[in-house]
């Protein structure tokens, strides 16, 4: 029970952390990185907003993730982790993932046309963005797979005894 405890809590720290360092990074990073594709093309205004739109509605859906893994910890806590909740968590951080998979894809021709002017290429960030996210929701989804299966025999196990 102490070891379940303290690596959930160390998991939700984790969370934290995360939701903390993407806030950073969308108060600090993103309006300069607007600033800069406005700079580089300044007869498109509004390359700057495109820039926001796919970078802070990123974040939206990341957001809503971090909650649900925050509420599948508190699932394992309260030990109701093999629950219908529990897989309604995974489920909405399957469609996170795609989610953010999807407005990146979406974004990719507006970086890659940045990316036209910039010495290192920044495109590779949006792939590895990408294929991140699909990881995530990969695993998500047979996560979700395997705890749906297992709240099933459970149920059959309950309607034996």
């Amino acid at each position: 029970m102490t070891v379940k405890r303290g690596s959930t809590t160390f998991l939700k720290v984790i969370i934290f952390l995360a939701g903390i360092a993407v806030l950073a990074l969308c108060i600090f990073l993103v309006p300069n990185m607007g600033n800069f594709a406005s700079k580089l093309y300044p007869n498109i205004a509004t390359i700057k907003y495109l820039v926001f739109i796919v970078m802070y509605g990123a974040a939206v859906p990341f957001y809503f993730a971090l909650y649900q893994a925050f509420n599948l910890l508190r699932y394992i806590d309260n030990n109701t982790a093999f629950s219908e909740l529990s897989v309604k968590a995974l489920k909405n951080i399957k469609y996170c993932a795609i989610a953010i998979s999807g407005i990146y894809v979406l974004g990719m021709p507006l970086f890659h046309f940045i990316a036209k002017k910039v010495d290192p290429p920044i495109g590779f960030l949006g792939l590895i963005i990408i294929f991140a996210s699909l990881v995530i929701a990969v695993f998500a989804a047979i996560l979700q797979q395997l705890l749906q299966e297992a709240i099933n025999i459970k149920s059959e196990n309950h309607l034996t005894v």
